[in-house]
């Protein structure tokens, strides 16, 4: 056979393996494309599914699982649609070269866009689950075009739920503009800025809504609040009167509006909401008490003045037990610091909360005769002491000592005399 012709077919024949193996590449790469968007979905209507059930805790793994292979395949097409400088490059050493396409790459990858779909199901189901910082973290990364109207909310409220306000009332001026008639984030927004010392720039999201809704109670409720944060009172009484007719029968609002009507000098309307609160709150709200009290005494009604004073006394005093705990740890806190002084007074508030104390008399007794140079509040509390440790039925061995301790002390001991032993 002629050689020319044989090397022409060869040629040929390698050509026609090459695009046949071209053409497998782009296969195998199509299929592998199709299998990835084949899992996605898969994984994401597992995720649905369980979010339909309210089951959130498979519903994380579904969406996670998910979030991670469309990062994945995102990195990967932000490389493969990565323009390098090519030409600029050859100029450079190879390594050199290398060494800039793997940083371009790399930074391509860090900027690639996860499918925004796949982190609004992710940040979701984060929402549900109250974790609101994981869930802010994904949704703030999405461009706000693309976000849906429930994402833009869950964005502004999980700052707010954070108790992020300057982040809340960012994205919740975001969110207004695109959607003015949503009301719950109008009353936040409101609100919000009043509590940021901006009571004006509140009010007028708040007063535009309520042109065209007026009945509202959550966007009312947040405009009577600013006018109060303002110091407004007549105007925020109104508003909390309106409230009222509207249906809005919640504490705060009934509370509000008695002590608007207080500092207006308007005193049987400030006695009849005062005492409407007072009696929603269970007789339990030592402002309401105190509150209705100074009203009562201002309507020369004395009697019930006092009484309602006397219940705000009472409900004021603080939890016994964590008393307790609070005042005996100081005492030994002090103490141990040698700070004796304030351990005895420490000690002594805790007596007032826990006077069968046998083992703080003593400790008082001891801080006075060793520490503070005072031999006659040490006597005091000694026999103190022994009048509260006598009355013990069962006594323990180390109380029985403390005992035998302290009649020994007594009975030899001259308090009277500067001199005072070292502590042992």
């Amino acid at each position: 056979m002629d050689m020319r012709k044989f090397g022409f077919i060869l040629l040929s024949f390698v050509a026609l393996l090459s695009a046949s193996s071209v053409r497998g590449e782009v296969s195998a790469k199509k299929k592998t494309a199709e299998v990835a968007v084949d899992s996605l979905q898969l994984l994401l209507q597992s995720g649905d599914s369980c979010m339909k059930q309210y089951n959130t805790f498979e519903a994380l793994k579904y969406f996670q699982r998910a979030y991670d292979l469309a990062k994945i395949r995102s990195q990967e097409r932000a490389k493969e649609n990565l323009d390098l400088p090519l030409e600029r490059l050859e100029k450079l050493p190879k390594e050199k070269q290398n060494e800039i396409i793997e940083r371009l790459k790399h930074s391509a990858e860090q900027s690639a866009i996860v499918d925004c779909r796949v982190q609004m199901k992710l940040a979701d189901c984060y929402y549900k689950r109250a974790n609101y910082l994981k869930s802010a973290n994904l949704l703030k990364n999405i461009p706000e075009d693309s976000l849906s109207h429930e994402s833009f909310r869950q964005l502004a409220l999980s700052y707010q739920k954070q108790g992020d306000l300057d982040s809340y009332i960012y994205w919740a001026t975001q969110l207004v503009e695109r959607y003015p008639m949503d009301g719950e984030i109008v009353a936040g927004l409101t609100l919000a800025l009043a509590q940021k010392s901006q009571p004006e720039k509140g009010l007028t999201y708040g007063l535009n809504y309520s042109l065209k809704d007026f009945n509202n109670i959550m966007v009312n409720r947040a405009i009577a609040d600013a006018y109060f944060l303002k110091r407004d009172f007549i105007a925020a009484s109104i508003w909390y009167e309106q409230l009222m007719e509207q249906g809005d029968s919640t504490f705060n609002t009934i509370y509000s509006a008695g002590m608007c009507f207080a500092q207006n000098q308007d005193l049987n309307r400030a006695y009849k909401y005062l005492q409407l609160a007072m009696i929603k709150s269970g007789m339990q709200h030592f402002g309401c008490a105190y509150r209705l009290g100074i009203v009562c005494n201002d309507l020369h009604s004395y009697d019930e003045g006092l009484g309602y004073l006397d219940l705000a006394l009472e409900i004021q005093k603080p939890d016994t037990a964590v008393m307790k705990a609070i005042t005996l740890s100081q005492g030994e806190a002090y103490y141990l610091t040698k700070q004796y002084a304030k351990a005895v007074e420490a000690w002594k508030r805790h007596l007032e909360y826990n006077p069968g104390s046998v083992a703080t008399y003593y400790n008082i007794a001891s801080a006075y005769y060793y520490f503070l140079d005072d031999s006659q509040q040490s006597k005091t509390y000694l026999e103190r002491f022994l009048q509260v440790a006598r009355k013990e039925e069962n006594p323990t061995p180390q109380l029985k000592d403390m005992i035998e301790k302290s009649e020994k002390l007594l009975r030899t001991t001259n308090f009277g005399s500067k001199a005072k032993p070292k502590r042992k």
